[in-house]
Protein backbone atom coordinates (compact mmCIF):
# COMPACT_ATOMS: atom_id res chain seq x y z
CA UNK A 1 0.00 0.00 0.00
CA UNK A 2 1.22 3.07 -1.09
CA UNK A 3 2.02 6.06 1.63
CA UNK A 4 -0.60 8.17 -0.05
CA UNK A 5 -3.27 5.40 -0.21
CA UNK A 6 -2.72 4.67 3.43
CA UNK A 7 -3.42 8.33 4.45
CA UNK A 8 -7.03 8.42 2.37
CA UNK A 9 -7.70 4.66 4.38
CA UNK A 10 -7.09 5.76 7.53
CA UNK A 11 -8.86 9.49 6.82
CA UNK A 12 -11.67 6.74 5.50
CA UNK A 13 -11.79 5.07 8.88
CA UNK A 14 -11.54 8.46 11.11
CA UNK A 15 -14.58 9.63 9.11
CA UNK A 16 -16.41 7.23 11.56
CA UNK A 17 -14.51 7.22 14.22
CA UNK A 18 -12.06 4.35 13.85
CA UNK A 19 -8.56 5.22 14.79
CA UNK A 20 -6.67 1.89 13.52
CA UNK A 21 -3.04 2.31 15.30
CA UNK A 22 -1.68 -1.52 13.84
CA UNK A 23 -0.81 -3.16 10.45
CA UNK A 24 -3.83 -2.36 7.79
CA UNK A 25 -4.06 -5.09 5.45
CA UNK A 26 -5.84 -3.50 2.65
CA UNK A 27 -7.24 -5.44 -0.63
CA UNK A 28 -4.68 -8.68 -0.06
CA UNK A 29 -5.06 -11.55 -3.09
CA UNK A 30 -6.48 -14.87 -2.25
CA UNK A 31 -2.97 -16.42 -2.07
CA UNK A 32 -2.04 -14.00 0.30
CA UNK A 33 -5.09 -13.97 2.50
CA UNK A 34 -4.18 -17.98 2.77
CA UNK A 35 -1.16 -17.59 3.93
CA UNK A 36 -1.92 -14.78 6.59
CA UNK A 37 -4.92 -17.51 7.45
CA UNK A 38 -2.06 -20.06 8.07
CA UNK A 39 0.45 -17.89 9.44
CA UNK A 40 -2.37 -16.48 12.14
CA UNK A 41 -3.62 -19.99 12.82
CA UNK A 42 -6.88 -19.19 11.50
CA UNK A 43 -7.49 -22.37 9.21
CA UNK A 44 -5.60 -25.56 7.37
CA UNK A 45 -5.63 -26.70 3.72
CA UNK A 46 -7.18 -29.26 3.02
CA UNK A 47 -5.28 -31.56 0.29
CA UNK A 48 -7.13 -29.98 -2.19
CA UNK A 49 -6.10 -26.30 -1.62
CA UNK A 50 -9.17 -25.11 -0.09
CA UNK A 51 -8.94 -23.51 3.31
CA UNK A 52 -10.79 -25.50 6.20
CA UNK A 53 -12.04 -23.09 8.90
CA UNK A 54 -14.14 -23.58 12.14
CA UNK A 55 -16.54 -21.14 13.58
CA UNK A 56 -16.56 -22.38 17.19
CA UNK A 57 -20.00 -21.93 19.26
CA UNK A 58 -21.55 -20.15 16.53
CA UNK A 59 -22.26 -22.34 13.25
CA UNK A 60 -25.11 -20.35 11.96
CA UNK A 61 -27.00 -17.10 11.94
CA UNK A 62 -28.22 -15.41 15.12
CA UNK A 63 -31.31 -14.53 13.29
CA UNK A 64 -32.88 -13.34 16.98
CA UNK A 65 -29.66 -11.14 17.96
CA UNK A 66 -29.91 -8.48 14.26
CA UNK A 67 -30.85 -5.02 15.18
CA UNK A 68 -31.89 -1.66 13.11
CA UNK A 69 -30.91 1.52 15.03
CA UNK A 70 -34.07 3.40 15.40
CA UNK A 71 -33.67 6.87 13.51
CA UNK A 72 -35.82 9.23 12.06
CA UNK A 73 -34.79 8.52 8.33
CA UNK A 74 -35.97 4.63 7.99
CA UNK A 75 -37.79 3.89 10.87
CA UNK A 76 -41.41 3.99 9.74
CA UNK A 77 -40.06 2.17 6.74
CA UNK A 78 -39.12 -0.97 8.71
CA UNK A 79 -40.80 -4.31 9.16
CA UNK A 80 -40.27 -3.88 12.89
CA UNK A 81 -40.44 -7.92 14.16
CA UNK A 82 -38.78 -10.35 15.80
CA UNK A 83 -35.47 -10.66 13.38
CA UNK A 84 -35.49 -7.01 13.37
CA UNK A 85 -35.56 -5.26 16.49
CA UNK A 86 -34.94 -1.59 17.18
CA UNK A 87 -31.86 -0.40 18.67
CA UNK A 88 -31.57 3.52 20.11
CA UNK A 89 -29.04 5.72 18.89
CA UNK A 90 -27.12 6.15 22.44
CA UNK A 91 -27.26 2.59 22.72
CA UNK A 92 -25.76 1.95 19.08
CA UNK A 93 -23.47 4.85 19.45
CA UNK A 94 -22.07 3.22 22.77
CA UNK A 95 -21.62 0.06 21.35
CA UNK A 96 -20.26 1.32 18.40
CA UNK A 97 -17.51 3.45 20.51
CA UNK A 98 -16.55 0.51 22.74
CA UNK A 99 -16.12 -2.13 19.30
CA UNK A 100 -13.51 0.31 17.54
CA UNK A 101 -12.11 0.60 20.88
CA UNK A 102 -11.61 -3.07 20.57
CA UNK A 103 -10.41 -2.81 17.20
CA UNK A 104 -7.73 0.30 17.44
CA UNK A 105 -4.85 -1.86 18.41
CA UNK A 106 -5.31 -4.85 16.19
CA UNK A 107 -4.24 -5.86 12.39
CA UNK A 108 -7.30 -5.12 10.23
CA UNK A 109 -8.24 -6.55 6.67
CA UNK A 110 -9.65 -4.48 4.92
CA UNK A 111 -11.61 -5.04 1.66
CA UNK A 112 -13.17 -3.02 -1.14
CA UNK A 113 -15.57 -4.93 -2.87
CA UNK A 114 -19.85 -4.08 -4.35
CA UNK A 115 -22.73 -5.36 -4.91
CA UNK A 116 -25.37 -5.47 -7.45
CA UNK A 117 -23.75 -6.57 -11.12
CA UNK A 118 -25.90 -4.01 -12.50
CA UNK A 119 -23.70 -0.75 -12.41
CA UNK A 120 -26.77 1.39 -12.31
CA UNK A 121 -27.82 0.11 -8.91
CA UNK A 122 -24.05 -0.73 -7.26
CA UNK A 123 -23.43 -0.69 -3.96
CA UNK A 124 -19.99 0.04 -2.95
CA UNK A 125 -18.47 -2.11 -0.14
CA UNK A 126 -16.06 -1.72 2.70
CA UNK A 127 -15.99 -4.96 4.67
CA UNK A 128 -13.25 -4.63 7.96
CA UNK A 129 -12.13 -7.98 10.04
CA UNK A 130 -9.78 -9.32 11.88
CA UNK A 131 -9.37 -12.24 10.40
CA UNK A 132 -7.85 -12.93 7.33
CA UNK A 133 -10.29 -15.77 6.29
CA UNK A 134 -13.20 -13.35 6.79
CA UNK A 135 -11.64 -11.28 4.40
CA UNK A 136 -10.84 -13.90 2.08
CA UNK A 137 -14.82 -14.87 2.24
CA UNK A 138 -15.92 -11.17 1.68
CA UNK A 139 -13.13 -11.69 -1.81
CA UNK A 140 -15.26 -14.56 -2.77
CA UNK A 141 -18.60 -13.61 -2.11
CA UNK A 142 -18.82 -10.10 -3.16
CA UNK A 143 -17.96 -8.11 -6.29
CA UNK A 144 -14.36 -6.99 -7.46
CA UNK A 145 -13.54 -3.54 -7.59
CA UNK A 146 -11.88 -2.56 -11.11
CA UNK A 147 -8.14 -2.40 -10.34
CA UNK A 148 -7.95 0.86 -12.17
CA UNK A 149 -10.39 2.73 -9.56
CA UNK A 150 -9.39 0.74 -6.28
CA UNK A 151 -7.55 3.69 -5.17
CA UNK A 152 -10.68 6.46 -5.38
CA UNK A 153 -13.46 3.49 -3.91
CA UNK A 154 -15.63 5.07 -1.40
CA UNK A 155 -17.88 2.66 0.11
CA UNK A 156 -21.43 3.50 0.40
CA UNK A 157 -21.78 0.55 2.92
CA UNK A 158 -19.24 -0.10 5.52
CA UNK A 159 -19.29 -3.64 8.03
CA UNK A 160 -17.44 -4.18 10.60
CA UNK A 161 -16.42 -7.64 11.76
CA UNK A 162 -15.30 -8.29 15.20
CA UNK A 163 -16.02 -11.90 16.60
CA UNK A 164 -13.74 -11.31 18.93
CA UNK A 165 -16.00 -8.54 20.66
CA UNK A 166 -18.78 -9.18 22.81
CA UNK A 167 -21.60 -7.53 23.80
CA UNK A 168 -22.83 -7.12 27.32
CA UNK A 169 -26.71 -7.13 27.33
CA UNK A 170 -27.78 -5.39 30.55
CA UNK A 171 -25.56 -2.48 28.98
CA UNK A 172 -26.26 -2.64 25.17
CA UNK A 173 -29.88 -3.90 25.27
CA UNK A 174 -29.30 -6.96 23.08
CA UNK A 175 -30.95 -10.25 23.61
CA UNK A 176 -27.22 -12.12 24.12
CA UNK A 177 -23.77 -11.11 23.79
CA UNK A 178 -23.99 -11.26 19.72
CA UNK A 179 -25.07 -8.40 17.76
CA UNK A 180 -25.63 -7.71 14.20
CA UNK A 181 -26.59 -4.00 14.11
CA UNK A 182 -27.81 -1.76 11.02
CA UNK A 183 -27.11 1.86 10.91
CA UNK A 184 -29.18 2.63 7.56
CA UNK A 185 -28.19 6.01 8.28
CA UNK A 186 -24.40 6.03 9.03
CA UNK A 187 -24.71 3.20 6.10
CA UNK A 188 -22.63 1.14 8.93
CA UNK A 189 -23.26 -2.39 10.37
CA UNK A 190 -21.25 -4.04 13.16
CA UNK A 191 -21.69 -7.65 14.22
CA UNK A 192 -19.68 -8.93 16.52
CA UNK A 193 -19.36 -11.77 19.12
CA UNK A 194 -19.99 -14.63 16.33
CA UNK A 195 -16.76 -16.12 13.33
CA UNK A 196 -20.16 -17.32 10.86
CA UNK A 197 -19.36 -15.85 7.90
CA UNK A 198 -22.90 -15.85 6.78
CA UNK A 199 -23.73 -12.70 8.80
CA UNK A 200 -21.43 -11.02 6.69
CA UNK A 201 -23.30 -11.93 3.33
CA UNK A 202 -26.46 -11.50 4.94
CA UNK A 203 -26.05 -7.87 6.33
CA UNK A 204 -25.13 -6.74 2.97
CA UNK A 205 -28.41 -8.73 0.86
CA UNK A 206 -30.63 -6.83 4.12
CA UNK A 207 -29.00 -3.79 2.92
CA UNK A 208 -29.71 -4.28 -0.49
CA UNK A 209 -33.62 -5.39 0.83
CA UNK A 210 -34.17 -1.60 2.16
CA UNK A 211 -32.32 0.13 -1.12
CA UNK A 212 -33.32 -1.65 -4.48
CA UNK A 213 -37.21 -1.93 -3.57
CA UNK A 214 -37.26 2.40 -2.72
CA UNK A 215 -35.45 2.17 -6.39
CA UNK A 216 -38.53 0.32 -8.04
CA UNK A 217 -36.21 -3.06 -7.74
CA UNK A 218 -37.50 -6.26 -6.45
CA UNK A 219 -34.79 -7.65 -3.93
CA UNK A 220 -34.70 -11.75 -4.19
CA UNK A 221 -33.83 -14.67 -1.89
CA UNK A 222 -33.55 -16.94 -5.32
CA UNK A 223 -30.59 -18.42 -7.39
CA UNK A 224 -30.89 -17.81 -11.37
CA UNK A 225 -29.67 -19.53 -14.39
CA UNK A 226 -30.16 -19.49 -18.32
CA UNK A 227 -30.06 -21.49 -21.83
CA UNK A 228 -27.25 -21.15 -23.41
CA UNK A 229 -27.87 -18.84 -25.70
CA UNK A 230 -29.24 -16.32 -22.24
CA UNK A 231 -32.57 -16.41 -23.13
CA UNK A 232 -35.39 -18.66 -21.23
CA UNK A 233 -34.05 -17.34 -17.84
CA UNK A 234 -35.65 -18.70 -14.89
CA UNK A 235 -35.39 -17.62 -10.82
CA UNK A 236 -35.81 -20.87 -7.99
CA UNK A 237 -36.92 -18.86 -4.73
CA UNK A 238 -36.82 -21.69 -1.50
CA UNK A 239 -35.53 -22.04 1.65
CA UNK A 240 -32.96 -24.03 3.23
CA UNK A 241 -33.16 -27.79 2.24
CA UNK A 242 -34.88 -27.39 -0.81
CA UNK A 243 -32.75 -27.23 -3.70
CA UNK A 244 -32.54 -23.76 -4.75
CA UNK A 245 -28.40 -24.31 -4.85
CA UNK A 246 -28.29 -27.47 -6.15
CA UNK A 247 -31.18 -27.42 -8.76
CA UNK A 248 -30.01 -23.83 -10.11
CA UNK A 249 -26.14 -25.49 -10.98
CA UNK A 250 -27.31 -27.51 -13.99
CA UNK A 251 -24.49 -28.10 -17.01
CA UNK A 252 -27.33 -27.74 -19.28
CA UNK A 253 -27.54 -24.10 -18.47
CA UNK A 254 -25.34 -21.09 -17.17
CA UNK A 255 -25.48 -20.07 -13.26
CA UNK A 256 -26.44 -16.54 -12.60
CA UNK A 257 -26.39 -17.11 -9.45
CA UNK A 258 -26.94 -19.13 -6.43
CA UNK A 259 -28.70 -16.95 -3.52
CA UNK A 260 -29.46 -13.33 -4.13
CA UNK A 261 -30.91 -11.26 -7.07
CA UNK A 262 -32.15 -7.64 -8.06
CA UNK A 263 -35.41 -7.56 -10.68
CA UNK A 264 -34.88 -4.01 -12.30
CA UNK A 265 -36.04 -2.50 -15.80
CA UNK A 266 -33.74 -4.39 -17.45
CA UNK A 267 -33.52 -7.61 -15.83
CA UNK A 268 -32.45 -9.67 -13.36
CA UNK A 269 -28.73 -9.24 -11.78
CA UNK A 270 -26.55 -11.17 -9.40
CA UNK A 271 -26.20 -9.04 -5.67
CA UNK A 272 -23.28 -11.14 -5.06
CA UNK A 273 -20.30 -12.45 -6.94
CA UNK A 274 -19.56 -16.08 -4.92
CA UNK A 275 -21.17 -18.85 -4.01
CA UNK A 276 -21.76 -19.72 -0.30
CA UNK A 277 -23.00 -23.54 -0.36
CA UNK A 278 -24.61 -26.10 1.91
CA UNK A 279 -22.21 -29.09 1.52
CA UNK A 280 -23.93 -31.65 4.00
CA UNK A 281 -23.66 -35.28 2.24
CA UNK A 282 -22.09 -33.17 -1.07
CA UNK A 283 -21.21 -35.62 -3.54
CA UNK A 284 -19.47 -35.62 -6.74
CA UNK A 285 -22.38 -37.88 -8.63
CA UNK A 286 -25.04 -35.77 -7.24
CA UNK A 287 -24.03 -32.69 -7.00
CA UNK A 288 -21.06 -32.55 -9.60
CA UNK A 289 -20.40 -28.50 -10.34
CA UNK A 290 -20.79 -28.31 -6.51
CA UNK A 291 -18.73 -30.53 -5.40
CA UNK A 292 -15.62 -29.90 -7.83
CA UNK A 293 -15.95 -26.20 -6.55
CA UNK A 294 -15.16 -27.12 -3.07
CA UNK A 295 -11.83 -28.89 -4.39
CA UNK A 296 -10.50 -25.74 -5.74
CA UNK A 297 -7.92 -23.09 -3.87
CA UNK A 298 -9.27 -20.12 -2.74
CA UNK A 299 -12.41 -22.00 -1.81
CA UNK A 300 -13.32 -21.37 2.08
CA UNK A 301 -15.12 -24.78 3.55
CA UNK A 302 -16.34 -23.49 6.80
CA UNK A 303 -17.53 -26.47 10.05
CA UNK A 304 -16.41 -29.28 7.41
CA UNK A 305 -14.90 -32.19 9.37
CA UNK A 306 -11.26 -32.95 8.23
CA UNK A 307 -8.51 -35.47 8.50
CA UNK A 308 -6.12 -33.35 9.84
CA UNK A 309 -2.70 -35.82 8.80
CA UNK A 310 -4.04 -36.96 5.24
CA UNK A 311 -6.28 -33.75 5.01
CA UNK A 312 -9.20 -35.63 3.32
CA UNK A 313 -12.88 -33.69 4.36
CA UNK A 314 -15.77 -35.55 5.37
CA UNK A 315 -18.51 -33.98 4.22
CA UNK A 316 -21.29 -36.29 5.58
CA UNK A 317 -20.02 -35.92 8.90
CA UNK A 318 -22.21 -33.15 10.69
CA UNK A 319 -19.68 -33.67 13.93
CA UNK A 320 -19.21 -30.04 14.28
CA UNK A 321 -23.04 -29.11 12.78
CA UNK A 322 -25.13 -29.93 9.87
CA UNK A 323 -24.87 -26.34 8.35
CA UNK A 324 -21.14 -27.06 6.68
CA UNK A 325 -20.64 -24.68 3.72
CA UNK A 326 -18.60 -23.65 0.90
CA UNK A 327 -17.80 -19.56 -0.14
CA UNK A 328 -16.08 -19.34 -3.97
CA UNK A 329 -16.33 -17.39 -6.71
CA UNK A 330 -19.62 -17.74 -9.15
CA UNK A 331 -16.53 -18.69 -11.71
CA UNK A 332 -15.98 -21.85 -9.91
CA UNK A 333 -18.77 -23.12 -11.67
CA UNK A 334 -18.52 -24.24 -15.41
CA UNK A 335 -20.41 -22.28 -17.39
CA UNK A 336 -21.79 -19.42 -15.04
CA UNK A 337 -22.18 -16.28 -16.35
CA UNK A 338 -19.39 -13.72 -16.90
CA UNK A 339 -21.93 -10.58 -16.37
CA UNK A 340 -23.94 -11.44 -14.06
CA UNK A 341 -26.78 -10.56 -15.61
CA UNK A 342 -30.00 -11.67 -17.50
CA UNK A 343 -33.13 -10.69 -18.92
CA UNK A 344 -35.96 -10.44 -17.75
CA UNK A 345 -37.32 -14.31 -16.00
CA UNK A 346 -39.79 -16.47 -18.23
CA UNK A 347 -40.31 -18.89 -15.24
CA UNK A 348 -40.23 -18.41 -11.88
CA UNK A 349 -40.01 -21.79 -9.57
CA UNK A 350 -41.13 -21.51 -6.00
CA UNK A 351 -39.16 -24.71 -4.51
CA UNK A 352 -40.97 -26.36 -1.36
CA UNK A 353 -39.70 -29.59 0.43
CA UNK A 354 -43.29 -30.63 1.68
CA UNK A 355 -42.57 -33.04 4.78
CA UNK A 356 -46.38 -33.66 4.77
CA UNK A 357 -46.47 -35.49 1.75
CA UNK A 358 -49.40 -33.48 0.08
CA UNK A 359 -48.01 -30.83 -2.54
CA UNK A 360 -47.74 -32.48 -5.95
CA UNK A 361 -44.09 -32.62 -7.23
CA UNK A 362 -45.48 -29.28 -10.07
CA UNK A 363 -48.19 -27.34 -10.22
CA UNK A 364 -48.75 -24.06 -12.40
CA UNK A 365 -49.72 -20.66 -10.41
CA UNK A 366 -51.95 -17.98 -11.42
CA UNK A 367 -50.36 -14.70 -10.68
CA UNK A 368 -53.06 -14.59 -8.04
CA UNK A 369 -51.49 -17.67 -6.88
CA UNK A 370 -47.73 -16.45 -7.32
CA UNK A 371 -48.05 -14.13 -5.12
CA UNK A 372 -49.89 -15.83 -1.67
CA UNK A 373 -47.33 -18.38 -2.28
CA UNK A 374 -44.35 -15.91 -2.31
CA UNK A 375 -45.71 -14.01 0.87
CA UNK A 376 -46.25 -17.73 2.42
CA UNK A 377 -42.85 -18.76 1.75
CA UNK A 378 -43.83 -21.91 2.38
CA UNK A 379 -41.08 -25.24 3.45
CA UNK A 380 -41.25 -27.88 5.83
CA UNK A 381 -39.29 -29.26 9.08
CA UNK A 382 -39.12 -32.63 9.17
CA UNK A 383 -38.58 -34.74 12.62
CA UNK A 384 -35.39 -34.65 14.69
CA UNK A 385 -33.43 -31.43 13.11
CA UNK A 386 -34.58 -29.40 16.48
CA UNK A 387 -35.62 -30.38 19.74
CA UNK A 388 -39.12 -31.63 20.84
CA UNK A 389 -39.85 -31.87 16.93
CA UNK A 390 -41.31 -35.08 16.23
CA UNK A 391 -43.25 -34.99 13.18
CA UNK A 392 -43.04 -32.38 10.49
CA UNK A 393 -43.54 -28.81 11.24
CA UNK A 394 -44.34 -25.85 8.48
CA UNK A 395 -41.84 -23.23 8.31
CA UNK A 396 -43.34 -20.06 6.69
CA UNK A 397 -40.92 -16.80 5.82
CA UNK A 398 -42.35 -14.39 4.10
CA UNK A 399 -41.02 -13.87 0.37
CA UNK A 400 -38.89 -16.68 0.72
CA UNK A 401 -36.31 -14.56 2.79
CA UNK A 402 -38.59 -13.57 6.11
CA UNK A 403 -35.14 -12.93 8.11
CA UNK A 404 -33.57 -10.58 5.24
CA UNK A 405 -36.38 -8.18 4.75
CA UNK A 406 -36.54 -4.78 5.52
CA UNK A 407 -39.83 -3.47 4.49
CA UNK A 408 -43.32 -4.96 4.82
CA UNK A 409 -43.85 -8.29 3.35
CA UNK A 410 -46.33 -6.57 1.09
CA UNK A 411 -43.93 -4.46 -0.13
CA UNK A 412 -42.06 -7.10 -2.68
CA UNK A 413 -45.15 -8.97 -3.24
CA UNK A 414 -46.76 -6.26 -5.00
CA UNK A 415 -43.40 -5.92 -6.94
CA UNK A 416 -43.78 -8.69 -7.75
CA UNK A 417 -46.61 -9.30 -8.86
CA UNK A 418 -46.31 -5.73 -10.87
CA UNK A 419 -43.21 -7.88 -12.79
CA UNK A 420 -44.84 -10.46 -13.30
CA UNK A 421 -47.86 -8.83 -15.24
CA UNK A 422 -45.53 -6.85 -17.25
CA UNK A 423 -43.29 -9.37 -18.22
CA UNK A 424 -45.36 -12.67 -18.77
CA UNK A 425 -43.49 -14.53 -16.28
CA UNK A 426 -45.20 -18.36 -15.71
CA UNK A 427 -44.75 -19.27 -12.21
CA UNK A 428 -44.64 -22.95 -10.98
CA UNK A 429 -44.65 -24.67 -7.74
CA UNK A 430 -42.14 -27.39 -7.30
CA UNK A 431 -42.42 -29.72 -4.25
CA UNK A 432 -38.72 -31.53 -3.70
CA UNK A 433 -40.09 -32.99 -0.28
CA UNK A 434 -42.45 -36.42 0.14
CA UNK A 435 -44.76 -38.91 -1.33
CA UNK A 436 -46.33 -41.73 -0.11
CA UNK A 437 -47.41 -40.18 3.22
CA UNK A 438 -45.42 -37.68 5.14
CA UNK A 439 -41.62 -37.78 6.48
CA UNK A 440 -41.01 -40.84 8.54
CA UNK A 441 -43.58 -42.83 6.15
CA UNK A 442 -43.59 -42.03 2.58
CA UNK A 443 -40.29 -41.48 0.14
CA UNK A 444 -38.10 -38.36 -0.74
CA UNK A 445 -38.81 -37.44 -4.46
CA UNK A 446 -36.59 -38.65 -6.36
CA UNK A 447 -34.07 -35.80 -7.84
CA UNK A 448 -33.95 -36.86 -11.13
CA UNK A 449 -37.43 -36.79 -11.48
CA UNK A 450 -37.44 -32.90 -10.28
CA UNK A 451 -34.92 -32.37 -12.52
CA UNK A 452 -37.00 -34.06 -15.48
CA UNK A 453 -40.10 -31.59 -14.58
CA UNK A 454 -38.15 -28.80 -14.31
CA UNK A 455 -36.55 -29.33 -17.29
CA UNK A 456 -40.04 -29.92 -18.66
CA UNK A 457 -41.31 -27.14 -17.19
CA UNK A 458 -38.67 -24.67 -18.78
CA UNK A 459 -38.59 -25.87 -21.96
CA UNK A 460 -41.84 -25.67 -22.97
CA UNK A 461 -42.79 -29.32 -22.93
CA UNK A 462 -45.66 -28.38 -20.56
CA UNK A 463 -47.44 -25.80 -21.84
CA UNK A 464 -49.79 -28.00 -23.78
CA UNK A 465 -50.42 -30.85 -21.54
CA UNK A 466 -53.17 -31.35 -19.69
CA UNK A 467 -54.12 -30.50 -15.77
CA UNK A 468 -56.19 -31.16 -13.42
CA UNK A 469 -57.28 -28.72 -10.54
CA UNK A 470 -56.31 -29.69 -6.68
CA UNK A 471 -59.20 -29.82 -4.86
CA UNK A 472 -57.90 -28.57 -1.78
CA UNK A 473 -55.54 -26.10 -2.84
CA UNK A 474 -56.85 -25.25 -5.89
CA UNK A 475 -53.45 -25.95 -7.73
CA UNK A 476 -53.47 -26.82 -11.48
CA UNK A 477 -51.69 -29.85 -12.13
CA UNK A 478 -50.18 -31.28 -14.85
CA UNK A 479 -51.13 -34.69 -15.84
CA UNK A 480 -48.33 -36.12 -17.33
CA UNK A 481 -44.65 -35.17 -18.27
CA UNK A 482 -41.74 -36.22 -19.80
CA UNK A 483 -39.85 -38.49 -17.84
CA UNK A 484 -41.72 -38.95 -14.92
CA UNK A 485 -43.84 -41.51 -14.11
CA UNK A 486 -47.64 -40.10 -14.26
CA UNK A 487 -48.37 -41.89 -10.94
CA UNK A 488 -46.07 -39.35 -8.87
CA UNK A 489 -47.95 -36.90 -10.33
CA UNK A 490 -50.72 -37.04 -7.83
CA UNK A 491 -50.01 -37.63 -4.05
CA UNK A 492 -53.43 -38.49 -3.08
CA UNK A 493 -52.72 -41.50 -5.39
CA UNK A 494 -49.14 -42.43 -3.43
CA UNK A 495 -51.07 -42.70 -0.42
CA UNK A 496 -51.87 -45.82 0.89
CA UNK A 497 -55.05 -44.62 2.88
CA UNK A 498 -56.61 -41.40 0.31
CA UNK A 499 -58.98 -40.23 3.21
CA UNK A 500 -54.96 -40.03 5.38
CA UNK A 501 -54.26 -38.27 2.90
CA UNK A 502 -56.66 -35.53 3.01
CA UNK A 503 -56.98 -35.07 6.55
CA UNK A 504 -53.39 -34.00 6.25
CA UNK A 505 -53.71 -31.83 3.03
CA UNK A 506 -56.55 -29.62 4.83
CA UNK A 507 -54.42 -29.40 7.59
CA UNK A 508 -51.84 -27.83 5.50
CA UNK A 509 -54.07 -25.48 3.94
CA UNK A 510 -55.78 -24.32 6.87
CA UNK A 511 -52.25 -23.81 8.19
CA UNK A 512 -51.45 -21.86 4.78
CA UNK A 513 -54.76 -19.56 5.40
CA UNK A 514 -53.98 -18.41 8.71
CA UNK A 515 -50.15 -17.17 7.73
CA UNK A 516 -51.44 -15.62 4.49
CA UNK A 517 -53.96 -14.02 6.49
CA UNK A 518 -51.28 -12.72 9.00
CA UNK A 519 -48.90 -11.54 6.25
CA UNK A 520 -51.94 -9.47 4.18
CA UNK A 521 -52.36 -7.56 7.91
CA UNK A 522 -48.74 -6.62 8.20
Amino acid sequence: MSDSSRKQLLEDLRSFGLEARADLHWNLTPPELCEEAIRRNEGMLSRYGSLIVTTGAHTGRAAKDKYFVRESSSQDEIWWNDGAKSLDEERYSALKRRVFEHLRDQELFIRDCSAGADAGHRLALRVITLTAWHSLFAENMFLPVDPLDSQDHRPDFTIVHAPSFRALPERDGTRSDVFIVINLKERLALIGGTSYAGEIKKSVFTVMNYLLPREDILSMHCSANTAHDGGNVALFFGLSGTGKTTLSADESRILVGDDEHGWGPDGIFNIEGGCYAKVINLSQKGEPQIFNATTRFGTIMENVVMDPRTRELDLTSSALTENTRASYPVEFIPHSSVTGCARHPEHIVMLTCDAFGVLPPIAALSPEQAQDHFLSGYTARVAGTESGVTEPKAVFSPCFGGPFLVHRPAVYAKLLGDKIARHHSRVWLINTGWQGGPYGVGKRINLNHTRAIISAALSGRLASVATSQDPIFGLRVPQSCPGVPSELLNPRASWPDPVAYDAKARELAEMFAKNLKDMTNH
